[in-house]
């Protein structure tokens, strides 16, 4: 595994250089984090796959049971520390079975918002009588959780939460008044973690328990996609939840509603990664047998073409989900789930890579739903029938954009996360933006690449000078009132968001191709080339476009005469790689890294 800096700080990949021997590829799986993997397939095709129908029509019961085998099996308890009950592994290795069991459709959603959502905030915030009395359970699937944030005037401005929480005049009960809606494994849950406001003011979390008097749960809503995960809304009347149900202190429920979603976002995009395999899996299969004029369509170039951009979407993807579970992983290695201070060491540790995150999130959902939409098209009329499973995996994809606060959310958090900790002296964000103007007066020399990356080394560093130009006229031109300015966070979101796919695409090939050699990476050499090329080109269009939001007459042709200056580079052919790469796709029939 790549050994991290001590302690990488968070979004410090916009202004600093970062080493392929620093990152985690899945190239570095271990024997037994690949044993992990391979248990995870055999129980979705032994055991999930052959109730498949039966599950899509929302079998609770079957549900259950199915949870229940996958907890005897440890695939529930990946991130329960040993102590109670637990595996306690590695995030690399939860993130590999969360991928994997993508395959299982909304099944895995089930688990996922189980072991994720629903478990991790007793892992991280709980006391420890709440984890020895929960934790044990919850690994195994004895009991299984939900997570209930969302209300229905409260989605994305969770702290505008509704839901009330009042002490009782005995002091032995908080009661609880409200609801919550959308909430996946309601139907089957035991154990709920939900957020309401003490006294109508101090956002806090509650673990609230199925059989609690005054808690009951409306009907399950009718969904476009994820048909075999249970949705249903809750409701509170004066609902006495005990004291010692308290989960956290009283006024701090934000600290474990947002970091639990920072998680969150990060396993959703691990999700994306399998559910983008299969798709490619499937995709690649169909185009071989599927016969057109007298020849399988995969024999066309425009279905290779769709083939290697699906394929260069997923091995992107994927690098930035493990590069970031390597992340993770460093900053809670340490971490004594037994310590009183456990949560706000977690809170912490979790908080330090909130743009991550939220940036694996955004890109994995978005590059799913291109993959599964371009599955649809490769198959055709047969794409919009329900007896072919991408149908099913474009409908399931859909969600993610919305689950997990909305693209939209975490692409302002994105950026204002950023500035807050350049602002807090985090990291030293403005002064190098300062820094950058001198350079930008001077003549910036063409220059010749022939070494293998050498031009996407080149060009990653120009991205990064082009995100501190661009994000540092704006800071300079409205200041403060950048929050208001949701179209420029957006882009520069955006640019930061092609920054971490480019590098960790390009860390990735570099660490392999030191290995082993240029002959044996050189799927994932033009892999990187392709990608590279294309986020550049769109870096270039966000920064047009915001610079012109900015600026007008002779200031902005100024600022885009500076901006052409950074932005010179010789194309690569990515027809002609994109031919090789489809050709591997084609012949092994699968995802090809």
């Amino acid at each position: 595994m790549g050994s991290v800096r001590d302690k990488m700080v968070g979004g410090s990949f916009v202004i600093e250089d970062v080493s392929p021997e620093e990152i985690v590829t899945p190239e570095d799986f271990t024997e037994e984090q690949r044993m992990f993997a391979e248990t995870t397939r055999q129980f979705i095709e032994t055991e999930v796959l052959p109730h498949d129908e039966q599950l899509e029509k929302l079998d609770y019961e079957l549900t259950v049971k199915l949870m229940r085998k996958a907890g005897e099996l440890g695939l529930m308890s990946s991130d329960v520390p040993e102590a109670y009950g637990g595996l306690g592994l590695d995030k690399v290795s939860s993130t590999i079975i969360n991928e994997v069991l993508a395959a299982a459709s909304s099944f895995a959603l089930s688990v996922g918002a189980h072991v994720g959502i629903g478990t991790l905030p007793i892992v991280f915030f709980g006391t420890q009588e709440q984890k020895k009395k929960y934790l044990p359970d919850l690994a195994t699937g004895a009991k299984i959780a939900a997570y209930c944030l969302t209300e229905p005037t409260s989605g994305s401005d969770a702290l505008g939460a509704k839901t009330t929480a009042k002490l009782s005049a005995d002091g032995q009960y908080y009661i609880l008044n409200g609801s919550k809606v959308f909430i996946t494994n309601a139907g089957f849950a035991d154990v709920f973690i939900v957020y309401a406001k003490v006294d109508g003011q101090h956002f806090s979390a509650f673990i609230v328990e199925r059989d609690t008097p005054g808690f009951s749960l409306g009907p399950e809503e009718k969904k476009m996609g994820i048909k075999a995960s249970s949705t249903r809304p809750l409701f509170f009347e004066d609902a006495h939840v005990p004291v010692a149900n308290l989960l956290g202190e009283v006024g701090k429920g934000h600290l474990i509603a947002f970091n639990i979603l920072n998680i969150g976002r990060f396993k959703l995009g691990a999700g994306c990664v399998g559910g983008a395999k299969e798709a490619i899996q499937i995709a690649a299969q169909y185009a071989n047998v599927r016969t057109q004029f007298g020849k399988p369509i995969s024999s066309f170039p425009l279905m290779g073409k769709k083939l290697a951009e699906m394929n260069i979407a997923t091995y992107v993807m994927e690098s930035m989900i493990y590069r970031t579970a390597g992340l993770i992983d460093d900053i809670l290695k340490d971490l004594d789930h037994a310590s009183p201070d456990a949560g706000k060491q977690s809170a912490k540790g979790i908080a330090e890579y909130a743009i991550e995150c939220s940036i694996n999130k955004v890109f994995a959902s978005e590059a799913l739903d291109k993959v599964a939409d371009e599955g649809v098209q490769i198959h055709g009329g047969y794409g919009f029938i329900q007896e072919y499973k991408i149908e099913r995996i474009y409908r399931d994809s859909r969600i993610n954009r919305i689950f997990e606060g909305t693209n939209e959310i975490n692409r302002l958090l994105i950026p204002g996360t950023l500035l807050k900790k350049a602002l807090k002296g985090e990291l030293p964000l403005i002064q190098k933006a300062e820094a950058l103007q001198g350079e930008l007066l001077q003549l910036i020399p063409g220059q010749s690449f022939d070494g293998v990356l050498e031009q996407e080394r080149h060009l990653l560093q120009m991205a990064k000078k082009i995100f501190l130009f661009v994000g540092g006229t704006a800071i300079q031109k409205v200041g403060t009132r950048i929050e208001s300015e949701q179209e420029i966070l957006s882009n520069l979101a955006d640019m930061m968001i092609q920054i971490y796919a480019l590098e960790s695409a390009l860390l990735r090939a570099e660490k392999q191709i030191a290995r082993t050699s240029e002959a044996r990476s050189e799927n994932l050499i033009q892999m990187t080339q392709v990608f590279t090329q294309e986020a550049f080109e769109r870096m270039e269009s966000y920064a047009k476009e915001t610079l012109t939001a900015l600026e007008s007459g002779d200031t902005l042709r100024t600022q885009l005469s500076v901006l052409k200056k950074l932005t010179r580079y010789t194309p690569v052919n990515t027809t002609a790689l994109k031919r090789d790469i489809a050709a591997r796709v084609i012949r092994g029939e699968k995802y090809q890294s």
